[in-house]
């Protein structure tokens, strides 16, 4: 089993509609950074666990805990000319861009970048390295324990 965080803007898909989503799950649409599909289709698997990252608003940290609920399969956006996620060179024989599906396990409380930032132990935690934008990284599964126990 391994430990992702996976980033998602509130405006577009936050942890609360996640929770209202048919069978509380989302697929991980739009993906558009070859290391990022690349740790979907390589290396995540069913049961995999998720920490579900609000990103990109006021108060950016992990709002809850989801897990991933399926193998990758072709992103179906990368095939709809005018739409933002559309890629002229990829074709359903040849798909560059993938995604999973990703279920709640539950919402917690939000564990901010702050808050993240403030922990000693977390300091090789991905999202904290200087540089680091992407929108999907592995975890550590000593990080993952210690941030499940930030956030009881």
């Amino acid at each position: 089993m391994r430990y992702w965080l996976m980033k998602s803007e509130p405006s577009d898909v936050s942890i609360d509609d996640l929770a209202t989503m048919p069978n509380q799950t989302v697929d991980w649409y739009g993906v558009r950074n070859y290391q990022a599909r690349n740790f979907m289709r390589d290396q995540m698997s069913v049961g995999d666990g998720v920490l579900f990252y609000h990103s990109n608003c006021d108060v950016p940290g992990i709002a809850g805990i989801a897990q991933v609920s399926s193998h990758a399969y072709p992103d179906r956006l990368q095939f709809i000319k005018g739409h933002k996620y559309f890629d002229e060179k990829s074709t359903p024989e040849t798909p560059r861009w993938v995604n999973v599906d990703v279920k709640l396990v539950r919402k917690t409380r939000l564990l901010s970048l702050k808050e993240l930032r403030e922990t000693p132990a977390l300091s090789n935690l991905r999202i904290l390295q200087r540089g680091n934008r992407l929108s999907i990284t592995p975890v550590d599964p000593r990080d993952w324990h210690i941030i499940l126990e930030l956030i009881k």
